[in-house]
């Protein structure tokens, strides 16, 4: 996993995790990063400046619970946009990722579930594979 610093069209800075720089485009190019603070999807990588830990009496002010409860609920917006056009495939994640990633399936996205030790063993193996952020529920299931 890579985090950048991007930075939208409006000049708002965030940061983004990604399985690769390749994955980081590829998402980019098919309009999936997006700003969190104004959904502008016009987004560049900002430049980043060396992590530096700041002393232990300055932290921070904790974010609103308005804030938190927007960001949630935008990231849930986008997850579902993105989980749309995905097949669930349960607990077969890490077998068809695999399979798909060495040729021997037809390349489509997926998403299911995968224990710590096969996420760990795709990314060793160079799948590109990332984590959802928010739990999803297999189809049928009651909400």
């Amino acid at each position: 996993m890579i985090v950048f610093d991007l930075k939208c069209g409006a000049g708002h800075v965030f940061e983004a995790w990604f399985a690769s720089s390749g994955a980081y485009e590829e998402q980019r190019a098919t309009g999936l990063v997006r700003c969190p603070v104004c959904d502008d999807d016009t987004v560049t990588k900002a430049l980043m400046a060396p992590s530096i830990p700041t002393k232990g009496n300055r932290k921070p002010p904790a974010p609103s619970p308005a804030a938190i409860k927007a960001a949630m609920t935008m990231l849930a917006t986008r997850q579902a946009k993105a989980l749309e056009s995905s097949e669930w495939v349960g607990t077969a994640f890490a077998d068809r990722a695999r399979a798909m990633h060495q040729g021997d399936e037809a390349h489509v996205t997926i998403h299911g579930q995968a224990s710590l030790a096969e996420a760990r063993a795709l990314v060793d193996e160079g799948v590109p594979v990332a984590p959802l952020l928010l739990p999803v529920k297999p189809p049928g299931e009651v909400h």
